[in-house]
């Protein structure tokens, strides 16, 4: 869902998008084409040959088959939505001394991670695409250790139409990480849909 969405709203924004790994190359296909604009279906491989950033958002499960796949990631930028969660969905199985984003970092050490759009619930993306051009953007918290990786992240967050927020070094994901399970309760366990965000505002002088 995430990768999905969020690769449809690149390639409205004017980027070229590579849609990647799945078990359907039909269903990749159908969504480069309801894309539009530079969007295409491809491998793993292929999808990181000429790629400035990669979009990680897969099954936690499925992280280490996606990254055999996808072969050499040096100088890449990764930015990871996956959350490490447990085979059900119903826990993380890493969590307080590190993070999903921390361990994916130690499987591509040649390849910058920044943590960025777990925290927002797919079913809001396209609302607050449309809705870009406002004054006041939703935030979205992002983390990471490389400043130019960040900077890429950070750009990718307004095309789609979030302020960006840093948070910091990459371990900051064991903070972000639990705190896009509690926004994912509030999306789903609430009664008033899925379709929310968040603002961080800074009052005082």
């Amino acid at each position: 869902m995430m990768g999905g969405k969020l690769g449809t709203l690149f390639a409205r924004a004017g980027h070229e998008v590579v849609f990647s790994y799945s078990r359907s190359a039909r269903k990749l296909k159908r969504l480069a084409r309801e894309a539009g604009g530079h969007a295409r279906a491809g491998t793993p491989r292929e999808a990181v040959l000429n790629a400035d950033a990669l979009l990680l958002a897969v099954h936690w499960s499925r992280v280490d088959d996606v990254l055999k796949q996808a072969g050499d990631l040096s100088g890449k930028v990764i930015v990871t939505c996956s959350l490490p969660m447990n085979a059900d969905d119903t826990k993380l199985v890493i969590a307080h001394t590190s993070s999903g984003a921390e361990a994916l970092a130690k499987k591509v050490r040649k390849a910058d991670v920044v943590s960025a759009f777990s925290s927002v619930p797919s079913e809001v993306l396209f609302d607050v695409f449309d809705a870009k051009r406002r004054t006041r953007r939703p935030s979205l918290v992002y983390c990471g250790d490389d400043q130019d990786a960040k900077g890429v992240a950070a750009s990718l967050i307004r095309d789609v139409g979030f302020e960006p927020v840093d948070a910091g070094p990459l371990r900051i994901a064991r903070y972000l990480e639990p705190f896009s399970l509690a926004m994912a309760q509030l999306a789903y366990e609430g009664d008033e849909g899925p379709e929310i965000a968040y603002r961080i505002e800074r009052f005082g002088k």
